[in-house]
């Protein structure tokens, strides 16, 4: 299921020779853009396609640490099912790049504003812009099981739209992180009637009868104790360990990362956030636009549940929203003068 993460920081870190150095070079000569898309994954390279198909001077600061780095590959995007990651991003980097975007591997760390925006970036430039669209995502904070993180995106799991075909009729079992994961283990029986329900450290009394009850139509063996491990032979799970020292033989785990919205941009421009179960993310309307004015959000920096294709999708609408509004904003300005 994974690459080598290595591998894969290795590629995501390459803009391509062509993008990376004309971009750079262009952005050390100017600082002042219409645009800058905070963010360079699905939804940050969409939103700089459209603003560079309407050719507004617009700027990716990209720091280069895509959420779904672990896995080999993505599915559920039509036409892309199946292609790796990094793969996408660096075709998304080409494409953008033929319409003038300008490109940097860097890290925005603070932002303020005086009429425009001016971020300042983690090598010690500033930059400036009309406007922001925040596609800053979020960071999965694994259950602290020793060999969980060493197996995500292979045969640790946590989605089943985006690997359940790929795993189909395994023997699966589900970490449960709180009650709410009754419903990972309910979705996840569609691809394997073979599932166990590992308890963790949540006791079974916790659990609403009903979902008790649905866990048994499923067919889904609820197991109490606290998970200690993973046993690993040949580079491929093979069971999880209880601190009794029962071990049951799984071959994928599923489980419940804990989402950690990047939005500390956000928040120090004041945005208004709404709590969620799965964290606290920006309020925003149809198409992105926050509560600052000036300012869009999209991909998994508004929510836990933006699928690359929704990302990419909301990344077109927030910089359609954000060309117009420009442009009419310029209009206006001029029919005053």
């Amino acid at each position: 299921m994974n690459e080598n993460p290595t591998e894969t920081r290795e590629a995501t870190e390459t803009l391509g020779a062509a993008v990376s150095h004309q971009a750079i070079e262009t952005y050390e000569a100017a600082e002042t853009y219409e645009a800058i898309v905070v963010g360079g994954g699905s939804a940050g390279l969409s939103a700089a396609l459209v603003l560079g198909r309407a050719r507004r001077r617009t700027l990716v600061v990209d720091a280069g640490e895509p959420r779904n780095a672990p896995a080999a590959h993505m599915q559920g995007y039509l036409s892309r099912d199946g292609m790796p990651p990094a793969d996408f991003l660096a075709l998304g980097r080409e494409e953008v790049a033929r319409y003038g975007v300008e490109l940097v591997r860097d890290r925005a760390v603070d932002v303020t504003r005086d009429g425009d925006f001016t971020v300042a970036l983690a090598s010690g430039r500033t930059v400036r812009a009309r406007r922001l669209i925040v596609t800053t995502g979020l960071r999965d904070e694994l259950p602290p099981v020793p060999g969980v993180a060493e197996r995500f995106g292979r045969d640790v799991l946590h989605c089943p739209y985006c690997h359940g075909w790929e795993v189909r009729d395994r023997a699966f079992g589900v970490l449960a992180a709180s009650p709410l994961s009754v419903h990972q283990a309910l979705i996840v029986s569609q691809w394997s009637k073979d599932v166990t329900f590992f308890l963790h450290t949540v006791a079974e009394e916790e659990l609403p009868d009903d979902d008790l009850r649905r866990l048994a139509a499923a067919g889904v063996t609820v197991v109490p104790g606290e998970v200690a491990g993973l046993a690993v032979e040949d580079d491929r799970l093979t069971a999880v360990r209880l601190a009794d020292g029962s071990a049951h033989a799984r071959e994928v785990l599923f489980v419940s990362p804990r989402p950690v919205p990047q939005t500390g941009l956000l928040e120090r421009l004041g945005a208004a956030f709404h709590d969620t179960p799965f964290g606290s993310y920006p309020v925003v309307d149809a198409v992105g636009l926050t509560s600052v004015p000036g300012v869009w959000a999209a991909g998994n920096a508004i929510g836990f549940a933006e699928q690359v294709v929704h990302a990419a999708s909301g990344g077109y609408r927030a910089a359609a929203a954000l060309n117009g509004e420009l442009l009419m904003t310029d209009l206006d300005a001029a029919v005053r003068v």
